[in-house]
């Protein structure tokens, strides 16, 4: 069975997606499964969040999805019942990184500086979200904790195109998360084969 890791490392790009109606879910699946980016994080910033993610899971069962802004393990019970693969959130929550090891899914807490990634160490956790990216320190930072720690990133946070092969070229990094091909205004609005467009150019850039 392949990784988490592996998949992560494979895919390079994890569309961070903010989705306001559920019935969005399946074109926007469609749209990133066709294009090249078979996954998605699901952020829980939006009521439908959830049922999004039942409903992506149901329609694309090989996808690899994750849950996103997960604060409480109210909200893991959820993720997990909905069919996530992995949890992502933003900052270093001691009680709820114990919850999902307990519950026995992937998470991948956010950290920024060495104390955090220290903690998270001290939980056997070795991938870690760096969030915020770039107002956190960005590439140099990065590259600072990377010299000093044996884990492995998924920079999240101010990653964009413009700077996604500077993150990229870190070996400790396995993925960068990022919104810049998932808008959520191309998603209210229904125009799937420009979201697509914006899919398939992240995945050519970055392989």
């Amino acid at each position: 069975m392949t990784t988490l890791n592996e998949q992560l490392a494979k895919l390079k790009v994890i569309p961070v997606i903010a989705i306001n109606n559920v019935e969005h879910a399946i074109p926007l699946g469609r749209a990133l499964v066709e294009n090249g980016m078979p996954c998605a994080e699901i952020t829980l910033r939006t009521e439908c969040a959830i049922d999004a993610i039942k409903a992506m899971r149901e329609a694309f069962p090989e996808m690899l999805i994750g849950s996103g802004t997960v604060l409480t393990n109210e909200q893991v019970d959820a993720s997990i019942e909905a069919g996530v693969d992995f949890i992502v959130s933003p900052g270093f929550n001691p009680r709820t990184v114990q919850y999902c090891i307990d519950k026995g899914v992937a998470i991948v807490p956010g950290v920024n500086n060495p104390s955090l990634v220290e903690q998270a160490m001290e939980m056997g956790l070795r991938t870690l979200k760096f969030f915020p990216a770039e107002p956190s320190g960005g590439v140099g930072m990065l590259k600072a904790l990377s010299a000093v720690y044996p884990v492995n990133f998924m920079p999240t946070g101010g990653v964009s195109l413009n700077n996604v092969d500077d993150y990229l070229s870190i070996s400790s990094v396995l993925a960068c998360g990022g919104t810049w091909m998932v808008p959520t205004k191309l998603m209210d609005e229904g125009k799937w084969d420009e979201l697509g467009a914006l899919v398939k150019a992240a995945v050519e850039h970055v392989n």
